[in-house]
């Protein structure tokens, strides 16, 4: 019964690595839940916070329509732009808003920059309202100082540019701060003459377009250190988080924009009547500050800021090995120069502590092999006696001091090291862009030629065939289709994960090998 054990765990933990694989290559993980109570919690302060407005700002909303806040108010509007040595962002004076956004230092697959935002954004960025419209993202502000560029060429350049809007009884005045050194944006703004308000990162902020192997792309909520991602697709009704908010964003695999309040601050993602998902926080009247960021995922610089913006990079269930693997795998880029060979040193570095537990493994599996005809006997012996074959089994590991679990302990330990790693080659920015070597340019890529899934192929078969093994033969044949199945699995892969698992796969071999040799030279003894 124990052996029974082994050959389906040993097949399912197999099988399980399809499936979870598959499962990474054509679906992504579902919207978080809601809890009920969470749910009908936040719906109550949507409701409660809507009479409120609509209670005491009806009055308001009757002469925002009269005054026509609307794009005919800005017919002045004015257009400014920013230059630094990372980015381009363009200003309106139309609703104080950002209608432009460039990367410098990144650049898509026609060799054009990145762009954050395209120019005509059905809702710019940082519009202001006090309901779903956003009116006050029509109105024409005053701007201070009137220019038309403002240039940061070094480091520690950083410029101010403010905008003001009145009509007597409501006032906004929002003032940006720019820096040569970084894609963060300081934002300071005072409003009065409402009790509060809505602040939107628009309709497509922080979205490049450049798409990336199975990364999310949409709203993203940071909840203390808990990540929510939300499918655009999904939202059917309003999802409001009133607690614990750290910030809010829009994001694609390798790029986002996001606003991070120091006050505290309801977020809102709701679909609009017009049919287009919008993120955004409430804030109060009065004088608020807040985190600006539009930029890569680069987590070493989102983590100096100190506000929780390194959580936009999702490692994954296992991130609590991923972050210190990630680490590793950056000290060895400095020593390397080359992120493929510093994949290669990591893999090699994981695998030496493993390497005692993998021989014993190794070893308990050509056991079982060894022992296998007597197993074989034992079960047609006690075939109607299921309780006495297996205390003759359990006699049988005992005598020949075999453990039935041997083989598949190892595997299960290096599971979770497996997947942390290859969370942290599926999302880290660095590799984009990031050459190996020959026909490998680009390790956040597939291999354009399929040389290096094919070659891992045959070395995963390789590995089977001198692998012992105590299955049937039924198993034994669902198992040698895994090569042929993992191989088209991994023409679609990312270089740098294809690079991982056939380098893992070179050194099972290796070590499969000594293993083989060491025993057969003690049975010959």
């Amino acid at each position: 019964m124990q052996d029974n054990l082994d050959k389906k765990m040993l097949l399912a933990l197999a099988l399980s690595l399809v499936v979870l694989l598959v499962y990474q290559v054509f679906f992504t993980p579902p919207p978080p839940k809601k809890l009920p109570h969470a749910q009908k919690s936040a719906q109550q302060s949507v409701k409660s916070t809507n009479a409120l407005q609509k209670k005491s700002l009806s009055a308001t909303s009757s002469k925002i329509s009269k005054e026509g806040l609307s794009p005919t108010k800005a017919v002045n509007e004015k257009k400014i732009t920013i230059e630094t040595p990372y980015y381009q962002a363009v200003l309106s004076t139309r609703g104080a808003t950002i209608i432009g956004w460039k990367l410098k230092k990144y650049f898509d697959d026609k060799g054009q920059e990145i762009v954050l935002e395209k120019g005509s954004p059905k809702v710019p960025a940082l519009a202001i309202g006090i309901d779903d419209n956003f009116s006050f993202g029509m109105v024409n502000f005053e701007v201070s100082p009137d220019t038309k560029k403002i240039t940061l060429t070094n480091s520690g350049d950083s410029a101010s540019i403010q905008f003001t809007y009145s009509d007597g009884q409501r006032l906004i005045k929002r003032t940006y701060t720019f820096y040569g050194n970084d894609y963060k944006v300081d934002v300071v703004e005072e409003v009065t003459g409402v009790p509060n308000y809505w602040l939107t990162l628009g309709t497509g902020f922080g979205i490049s377009g450049t798409g990336g192997y199975r990364g999310h792309v949409g709203p993203v909520i940071l909840k203390e250190a808990d990540r929510k991602e939300i499918k655009p697709h999904k939202v059917k009704e309003p999802l409001v988080f009133n607690k614990d908010l750290k910030w809010i964003a829009q994001e694609d695999k390798y790029f986002f924009a996001s606003i991070v309040p120091r006050e505290k601050a309801t977020a809102k993602v709701w679909r609009t009547r017009s049919g287009v998902v919008l993120t955004a926080i409430n804030l109060p009247s009065g004088k608020n500050s807040y985190i600006l960021y539009a930029g890569p995922k680069e987590h070493d610089r989102l983590k100096k800021l100190g506000v929780g913006l390194e959580h936009i990079v999702d490692f994954g269930f296992f991130s609590i090995l991923a972050r210190p693997l990630f680490w590793i795998l950056k000290k060895l880029y400095a020593l390397t120069g080359n992120y493929g060979w510093a994949i290669i040193l990591l893999t090699i570095i994981l695998r030496v502590p493993f390497i005692p537990l993998i021989n014993k493994g190794q070893a308990s599996m050509k056991k079982l092999q060894a022992i296998q005809p007597k197993m074989n006997e034992i079960r047609q012996k006690y075939k109607k006696d299921p309780q006495k074959m297996q205390k003759e089994m359990m006699e049988l590991y005992k005598k020949h001091r075999v453990n039935p679990m041997g083989g598949c302990l190892p595997m299960l330990i290096q599971i979770p090291f497996f997947f942390a790693l290859y969370k942290v080659l599926l999302v880290a920015i660095e590799l984009r862009g990031a050459p190996f070597m020959l026909w490998i340019q680009d390790l956040s890529k597939k291999d354009p030629y399929y040389v290096l899934p094919i070659i891992m192929g045959i070395t995963m078969y390789i590995q089977q065939k001198m692998t012992p093994t105590t299955a049937d033969t039924q198993q034994q044949k669902i198992m040698q289709y895994l090569p042929v199945i993992f191989t088209f699995l991994f023409l679609s892969f990312p270089s740098g994960l294809v690079l991982y698992w056939l380098v893992t796969n070179i050194l099972s071999i290796i070590q499969q090998y000594f293993v083989n040799r060491k025993l057969a030279t003690q049975a010959i003894k």
